[in-house]
């Protein structure tokens, strides 16, 4: 009798264990896929920093949901969007003179920013950018690739410190755009977005519309400059084909390129 009752017990436990790890196994495999739609290029980049062992990638991320998921975004003080839409500005008109140094700030406003927003402080810049990529993963990197520049040797070029700028920003007007209170995109954004950002406090007004308008006027400027100067030729810098290009018109460009 007691054989009979120790076989069993013996079955049912192994029948148990069994099923443990079908649960186990059946959970992972839709965590993965879960985590997948949710960091999108996040979960690429986690992959190919781990060597291609996914396994060991959405471990880390999945220790950043439960670190940081639950994490709700304060809003913003009266007038303080507007403060740091001008301080993007003041960076953006410094990159003509000095790329770095207007890097450097990037790197400083979005830490600082989203440090008011709540997240972890710019002291723990790590922590601080595992909960940004949590809340907005398809938007993070811009935010990483300004942080390597500013703290770099100094080795990367003028026009990759301007498509680092110009990657950030979507990260910049996602923070500014959801201290209204509207969700963030960072779960259900498709990729090609990050860059066409609407820009805060003006409504459907994207960087196409600002480049088709600076365009307009360009040309409207260089009608009226042949039809009152007919020896436009002989102005300084006529011979040497050079203008000298705004703010506006640096961080613009990679609009051409794509279209």
């Amino acid at each position: 009798m007691s054989a009979v009752v120790t076989v069993i017990v013996i079955v049912a436990a192994v029948a148990l264990i069994a099923g443990a790890v079908f649960l186990v196994t059946r959970r992972a495999g839709g965590g993965g896929r879960s985590l997948e739609r949710r960091f999108g290029p996040e979960y690429e980049r986690t992959v190919a920093r781990h060597d291609g062992d996914t396994r060991a990638a959405e471990r880390e991320l999945d220790e950043r949901v439960k670190q940081h998921g639950s994490l709700t975004p304060k809003p913003l003080a009266g007038g303080a969007r507007e403060q740091y839409e001008t301080r993007w500005a003041r960076a953006q008109e410094r990159f003509v003179e000095s790329p770095r140094e207007a890097v450097a700030e990037v790197d400083a406003l979005i830490a600082e920013l989203a440090a008011e927003r709540g997240y972890p402080g710019r002291e723990r810049y790590e922590e601080q950018l595992s909960a940004l990529s949590v809340h907005h993963a398809y938007q993070v990197q811009g935010y990483r690739r300004v942080h390597a520049a500013a703290h770099g040797n100094g080795e990367a070029g003028t026009e990759s410190l301007r498509e680092a700028m110009v990657e950030a920003r979507a990260l910049f007007h996602e923070l500014l755009r959801t201290a209204d209170g509207r969700r963030g995109r960072g779960e259900t954004e498709p990729e090609r977005r990050p860059r066409s950002a609407i820009m805060p406090g003006r409504k459907k007004h994207t960087d196409e519309d600002e480049h088709a308008a600076e365009e307009k006027h360009a040309g409207e400027d260089k009608h009226t400059g042949e039809k009152d100067r007919p020896h436009a030729k002989d102005e300084p810098g006529a011979h040497s084909g050079r203008t000298r290009v705004g703010p506006a018109g640096i961080f613009n460009r990679h609009r051409a390129k794509e279209s």
